[in-house]
């Protein structure tokens, strides 16, 4: 365990260590109807998920035909005080995600959470999973402040600057963790299982995963 590659791994949230796609899908729902727009299959969720709450309504929307930014900025409020109420009702941690967590904080590794999700909900939907222990530091979307998320890399920059410094490595599952990652200078792991917003072969990580199950092995390989 002394000989293990990295001394902290960064974890994106949706798509990478949650499923969170159902809950996000009610949420846009609930403001796509209060917009009088169509509902989304919970399904289509998956494919609008990354870059946070607003970038996810913005896309649902705009494929609707769009609407008024103050109209817009009214139903997205509502949308975000609906998920604050419902974030984790259906959520649930991958396969193996739970076990791999406690398999390196084992070892001694440093975790940190680095999400685009606001930061308060992130805490809730962890606290909610009985899953935010695991965290040595946790950043979110607010955070840093505006421009400050991924895909820039002062997330992973900050919570390798948080937890001391040293060897580190992310994992994410969309073009965002991917180009913050490289932005950062540190490898990063795509998980395959996600909501890629495009195949995980071309989303230029280090390596790709299939399932958690496969993670703490790749990186004892590294």
């Amino acid at each position: 365990m002394a000989n293990f590659p990295f001394d902290i791994v960064g974890f994106d949230l949706d798509g990478t260590l949650l499923d969170t796609h159902r809950d996000l899908a009610e949420a846009v729902n609930h403001a796509l109807s209060l917009g009088g727009f169509k509902l989304v299959p919970p399904d289509h969720a998956k494919d609008l998920i990354g870059g946070g709450a607003k970038a996810m309504l913005a896309k649902a929307v705009t494929e609707q035909g769009g609407l008024p930014d103050p109209e817009f900025r009214k139903i997205y409020k509502e949308m975000l005080a609906f998920y604050g109420q419902n974030c984790a009702v259906h959520s649930a941690p991958y396969p193996d995600a739970v076990e791999t967590l406690a398999d390196l904080r084992a070892r001694g590794v440093k975790l940190a959470l680095i999400t685009n999700k606001f930061e308060s909900f992130a805490r809730d939907v962890l606290t909610q999973l009985r899953m935010i222990d695991c965290f040595d530091t946790l950043l979110g979307g607010d955070t840093l402040g505006k421009g400050r998320s991924k895909p820039a890399p002062d997330p992973l920059i900050e919570s390798r600057n948080r937890l001391g410094g040293g060897r580190m490595i992310y994992i994410g599952d969309s073009s965002y963790d991917v180009m913050a990652a490289k932005a950062a200078g540190i490898p990063v792991v795509v998980a395959g299982y996600g909501y890629c917003d495009k195949p995980a072969q071309e989303l230029g990580g280090d390596a790709v995963i299939d399932s958690m199950a496969q993670f703490v092995t790749l990186l004892e390989s590294w």
